[in-house]
Parts: structure tokens; C-alpha cells; sequence
């Protein structure tokens, strides 16, 4: 695992060697143990290593037997040994034993076409010094992040956006269209960020930047087609061959020169991976959870049972409400985008025990949610679909309770009323290829409000959010069963541009600490993309091929437990007296009125609410609003008011390459106390 940065100016410029070096050193804490640099007089790659593969000999960049191709990785290739060995036959000479040189070498045998050989989760640079051509590659379904800023004949990219921001040649600010985005779905859509003129390499894609331009390419795509029928093969052969390519999976994703943990949270889909890995591979598995202090999102009880059931070496850390708060800026300095929910920052408490315990791996379950149907949100979808037959019934409804009975309860009846009403919103509608989350979007939508009048007229409606969505899906999506489109949508917008993202790389990157996926084979994928649907929800049981596949292997009470989404405390981290300094400052009237982008007596009278219930907001949207306005406050002040806000200590011992070989190094600034502190709380970053 590592960070990446570069340079590719046509106009024959060169780099400046200190602004490749600052790139470095603003995202150090992804790869802490090594720097390289490669420059040209039209390129330059840089990378910031976490040492897991080859530790002696794999510092990058890395390049092939004449040096006419370089390559930076971010990322891992799990089926390196199998690749080098094919390699090696066809005469390809390695001089490492890492995984990033089979890269060089595959893309002299196939070109661009070397991704379709590749199984892993990377984001990768690759300079052709012949051709003089960039190319640029992501991952399938977007685990590892890859940025870029285009402007004529110039390119820059990186790991991260605060890379790119570097720049002096490109602008700092915020792309009101995808804020809007952001506050309606919970990320950006496609290869939008949220600053304007930086994009993303989509998942799954890869560009090229040459003398004659700039273009994007799919090599892979998410296909859901057409389900196999459920009486073409026994309900056995899926459960076999599931268990078969999750062992492999989670096989390769041992291969590392350290040792490889795993993260629990007691539920089915990361007890199931580490039960796998216990009984075949690893008789020494440690494990780490994160507990909350709040016991409405502890599930402290049932991760004690896993790793009882399992036999690991079991570690947890307490997340609070006062550390979510006092963390919060440092999460928006890492996602690099507003939030409307504070899950992010246990993790980033998970990830510091990981590193503060020695290990710079850890296996996880994302990604089993989206691939076996494990969300309430395509459950709806179905009982949706099921009563817009008959809108008028009164009985159809009433499966919604299989749902959420701790809200259908006796006793409740207001609740009921209201989530009736709220689930009957739209209900007709089921020819739009949104129909599954149209309800979720507009919901979210409503957050808008607390925008400023400016900002508002920049934004557009759901609508135009919904055709936007629609001018990405593939052709046939909607021949594709209605539970494959809800995947997909899921898939493609929450997992790649969210989860993966705020939740995943940069709450780990951030300790130094790599997540590996084994749902997330692009095998597993493609197999679970050909599930029978009755197998992926048998009447509202859902995900049951999983839980048919992991019944054998894990206490019964674990398998059956009711979905607990994974939640963390919103509003009492930043209300009350507990509250960090940066939050009181930020949410203040003067500072909403100066920043622009919030209707201060909007924002006020939330606050006011905040603060007469002492943090007890009265709904979810109310505490998904005071987040978003919070986090993109925080975004203002970390990136476009005071970017970069602290001093960046470059690395040092760069080793260099290329021309950059024959240069001076810049003169380096020296921090004997550790990373300066950030000027809004003081706090190392």
C-alpha cells in the first residue's frame, strides 16, 4: 500500500522537484517507510511506500529491464506470483520480488490490456518513456482512490485531492453541483469530486495522456444481466461455490511479508471471513473491534461471542462521543469531502489500535451487504413493488413491520402513521430505473434548505440529480431484475464513492494501515452477480445464500441476528460542554455568514433546537444536516481558507531517478516533535 503523485507536462516545463517532494510529504502517512521519485523533461512519478510486500527490495518507482517504462502502485496484486511466473516464461527478467514490478512487465506483453490479468485492489501509474504516454488505472470497483487535474497539455495526479491542491496552477474551491450531490445520494456522482476542475478515474476504467490528448477507458464493468434460474442448479452448488471462492480470495489476501490482522464487528459478514481464515490459513488470527460508549450502537455482546467462536486474539477500542467530536477535523482533512454521518471516525480509532498494535493489515467484510442483498433498502424496494400493485391495501403495507418492528411497535402509533406515509411517497413510480432509492434521495434532498439562496441557484433539482444518475447506467440495465438494479445503484454510488472511500482507504491510510477485501474479488463479484434472485432474499430473509454458506461454520444466534447497520453518534459530539472548540467556532453565525454557503438564520434556529434538547435532536435528518453543514464548513477551512493548514514535513531520503537522479535535493525543514499541529484544534493531523 502506498501513496502516489505526478507530474506529465507536454509542454516540456519539467517538475519542480520541491513540489513533487511537498506531494510526498502532505500524504506521508500512507506510505511511511520509503520515497521515490522518477523525472523527466515531460514526467515525473513519486510514491510514498507501506512496506507489506518484497520489504527489502520493492521501493518504488519501479521499472522494467531498460527503463523505458516506470510504474508507481498504489494498491496490491494478489495474483503477482501467478503472473511473475507466466512472465518469467515468456523471458521478462524481474530484479525484485514485489508485486509491483509484474506491472511493467504486463503492460510490455498486452498494453492497456494488462488490467483484465490483474486481481487486486490498486490504482496505478505507468509512464512509457518511448511512446511518451501516461496511463493511468483503477481497481474495479474503486478500493483504492486515484485523482487528477486536467488543464491543456498538463496533468497532475495523486492519491489524494490535497496532492493536486499543491499546485499553485490549479483552483481551490468547491463544486456546488456536486455539494448538492453530496447532500443528496452521500457522495459524489461518477467521476466528480468536490472541487471543481479535480475528477476521479472512475472504478473499473483507465485513462491515457499522450501528445494527442487525454481519454478515458473502461476495461470492466459491473454486470448483473440476467440471474440464473433458481432450478438450474441446487441451492448447494451456490453454497459450495461460494465457499470455494471465498477461500481463495481471502487466500490471496494473506499474501504479505507482515502479519495480517482482521477487523469484527459481530455480525455475519466479517465473523464469516475471519472464521475462514482461522480454520484454513491463519491459527493465529488477531482481531480488532470498535465499542461504543452509547450502547444504542455497541455491539460489544456479539463481538465477544465471534471472537470466542473463532479463537482469536481479541482487541477493542472505546469510541466516545467527545472523541468523535475532537476527531472530526482531522476525518474531513483525510475524506476530502463533506459528510452526513460520523461512522467515519470510530473507524479511524479502529484503524489507530491496528497500527498501535503493530500491524499494517487487517482483513474486512465490506462490500457482502451489496453483493448478497443485506440492506433494508432492497427489502423496501420489493415490498414497494409488492403493494404498488395495489396502492390502496391496507395489509401490504403492513410488511414493512418484517422491517423495522422496534418502530411498528405497539404504543407507537405516530411513528407508524408517519413511516407509512413516508414509504408510500412515490409508490407508483416503479418504471424508474431510481425506483429503489428515490425514496432515500429525496429524503436526503430536503437537507438542501440550509443552503444559502447563491448556493442554492448553483444546485439543481432531484430531478435533474435523477437524470444525471440515469445518463451513467449501462445498456439493459432496466431488462435486469428490479433487486439487480438496487445492487447496482448501491454498488456504484454508496460502496465506491463512500463506503470504500470515507469509511474504507482513508480512515485506514490515515494510521498507515491497509484494508483488504475478499468479498470484494472481482470473482466473488461476478459470481454473486449470477446468484439466483430467491437466493440473494428468500421471502425477506436476506443475504441467504450467505447465511446458508456460513451456518456451519458460526453460532447460530450470530447468523440470524437482524441486520444492525453500522451507526455512531451525530449531534452530542458537537453540542454541549463537551463540545471542540473548531465545532462552536464553525457552526457560530459570523463564520456561517462568512464562509457563504449556509443560511445563517436557517442554521441558527438548528442550533438553537441543538441546544435546548442538549444534543437530543428529534430526527435523523436534523442530525444528518448539523454534520453536513459541520463538515463542509470544516472543508472550507482545511482546503480553500488556510490550504495546506500546517506546515508539511517532507520525507527524506528520497531516492531519486531519472534526471532527478543529477540534481541537488531542496533544502529539507526539520520537525523533531512530530507532524506541526493543525491551527483549528491544535492537534497533530
Amino acid at each position: 500500500m502506498c501513496g502516489i503523485i505526478g507530474i506529465v507536462d507536454f509542454n516540456h516545463n519539467g517538475s519542480d522537484e520541491h513540489l513533487l517532494r511537498q506531494m510526498l510529504g502532505i500524504i506521508r502517512y500512507r506510505g511511511p517507510d520509503a520515497f521515490g521519485i522518477y523525472q523527466d523533461n515531460i514526467a515525473a512519478l513519486g510514491s510514498t511506500r507501506l512496506s507489506i510486500i518484497d520489504l527489502n527490495t520493492g521501493d518504488q518507482p519501479i521499472h522494467n529491464e531498460d527503463k523505458s517504462v516506470w510504474v508507481v502502485l498504489n494498491g496490491e496484486i494478489f495474483n503477482y506470483p501467478e503472473l511473475r511466473q507466466d512472465l518469467q516464461s515468456r523471458g521478462h527478467s524481474f530484479y525484485t520480488r514485489s508485486d509491483t514490478e509484474v506491472l511493467v512487465h504486463l503492460y510490455e506483453e498486452y498494453g492497456t490490456n494488462l488490467f483484465n490479468h490483474l486481481n487486486g485492489q490498486f490504482a496505478l501509474a505507468i509512464w512509457d518513456t518511448r511512446e511518451k504516454k501516461l496511463i493511468l488505472g483503477r481497481d474495479r470497483v474503486g478500493i483504492r482512490p486515484l485523482f487528477y487535474h486536467l488543464r491543456g497539455n498538463r496533468l497532475v495526479f495523486g492519491s489524494e485531492i490535497k496532492t493536486i491542491l499543491l499546485d499553485t496552477a490549479v483552483p481551490r474551491s468547491l463544486d456546488f453541483q456536486t455539494l448538492s450531490d453530496i447532500f443528496t445520494c452521500w457522495s459524489p456522482l461518477g467521476d466528480e469530486t468536490i472541487f471543481e476542475g479535480i475528477h476521479q478515474i472512475p472504478p473499473g476504467h483507465f485513462a491515457v495522456f499522450s501528445g494527442s490528448g487525454f481519454r478515458v477507458n473502461s476495461y470492466w464493468s459491473l454486470d448483473f444481466g440476467e440471474a440464473e434460474p433458481s432450478d438450474a442448479k441446487p441451492l448447494s452448488y451456490w453454497v459450495e461455490r461460494l465457499t470455494e471462492l471465498l477461500l481463495d480470495a481471502s487466500k490471496i489476501r494473506l499474501r504479505a511479508d507482515v502479519p495480517v490482522g482482521a477487523y469484527l464487528s459481530g455480525g455475519l459478514d466479517s465473523t464469516f471471513i475471519s472464521t475462514l481464515v482461522k480454520r484454513n490459513f491463519n491459527n493465529r488470527l488477531c482481531t480488532f473491534s470498535v465499542s461504543f460508549s452509547d450502547e444504542r450502537f455497541d455491539e460489544t455482546p456479539f463481538q465477544q461471542k465471534a471472537a470466542s467462536s473463532i479463537g482469536t486474539s481479541h482487541q477493542t477500542v472505546q469510541c466516545t462521543e467527545p472523541d468523535i467530536g475532537s476527531l472530526f477535523d482531522r476525518i474531513i482533512w483525510h475524506t476530502e469531502v463533506p459528510l452526513l454521518r460520523t461512522a467515519p471516525a470510530p473507524l479511524f480509532l479502529l484503524s489507530k489500535l491496528v497500527r498501535d498494535s503493530n500491524f499494517k493489515v487487517v482483513l474486512t467484510g465490506e462490500g457482502a451487504d451489496e453483493l448478497f442483498a443485506g440492506y433494508n433498502i432492497f427489502r423496501e424496494d420489493m415490498v414497494r413493488r409488492f403493494w404498488a400493485r395495489l396502492p390502496d391495501s391496507s395489509l401490504r403495507p403492513r410488511l414493512l413491520e418484517r422491517l423495522y418492528p422496534y418502530v411498528f411497535s405497539a404504543g407507537n402509533g405516530k411513528a407508524k402513521k408517519f413511516l407509512t406515509g413516508f414509504f408510500k411517497k412515490d409508490l407508483t413510480r416503479t418504471e424508474s430505473p431510481a425506483y429503489s432509492h428515490l425514496l432515500r434521495w429525496d429524503n436526503t434532498s430536503q437537507l438542501k434548505s440550509f443552503f444559502s439562496q447563491d448556493v442554492q441557484e448553483d444546485m439543481g433539482n432531484l430531478e435533474d440529480f435523477v437524470d444525471r444518475f440515469c445518463s451513467l447506467l449501462p445498456d439493459g440495465f432496466m431488462s435486469w431484475h428490479p433487486l439487480a438494479r438496487a445492487q447496482y445503484t448501491e454498488i456504484t454510488i454508496f460502496l465506491s464513492n463512500y463506503l470504500l472511500s470515507s469509511q474504507g482507504d482513508r480512515m485506514a491510510m490515515g494510521n498507515s494501515v491497509e484494508g483488504r477485501f475478499p468479498y470484494l474479488d472481482h470473482r466473488v463479484i461476478e459470481f454473486a452477480a449470477s446468484i439466483p434472485i430467491r437466493y440473494r432474499i428468500n421471502g425477506l430473509t436476506e443475504k441467504f445464500l450467505l447465511k446458508k454458506a456460513a451456518s456451519s461454520l458460526i453460532p447460530r444466534d450470530l447468523v440470524q441476528r437482524p441486520k444492525q447497520p453500522y451507526r455512531a453518534p451525530i449531534s452530542k459530539c458537537f453540542i454541549g460542554p463537551s463540545a471542540p472548540e473548531f465545532a462552536r467556532e464553525l457552526l457560530s453565525e459570523p463564520s456561517i455568514k462568512d464562509k457563504g454557503y449556509f443560511d445563517p438564520a436557517r442554521v441558527s434556529r438548528l442550533m438553537n433546537k441543538c441546544s435546548r434538547q442538549e444534543g437530543r435532536l428529534l430526527s435523523e435528518r436534523e442530525n444528518m444536516a448539523l454534520v453536513g453543514i459541520l463538515s463542509t464548513q470544516l472543508l472550507d477551512e482545511l482546503f480553500i481558507k488556510n490550504f495546506p493548514p500546517y506546515p508539511i514535513e517532507e520525507p527524506k531520503n528520497v531516492k531519486l531517478f531519472g534526471t532527478a537522479a543529477s540534481c541537488p535535493a531542496a533544502p529539507l525543514p526539520s520537525f523533531p516533535g512530530g507532524y506541526p499541529q493543525c491551527p483549528i484544534n491544535h492537534q497533530a493531523i
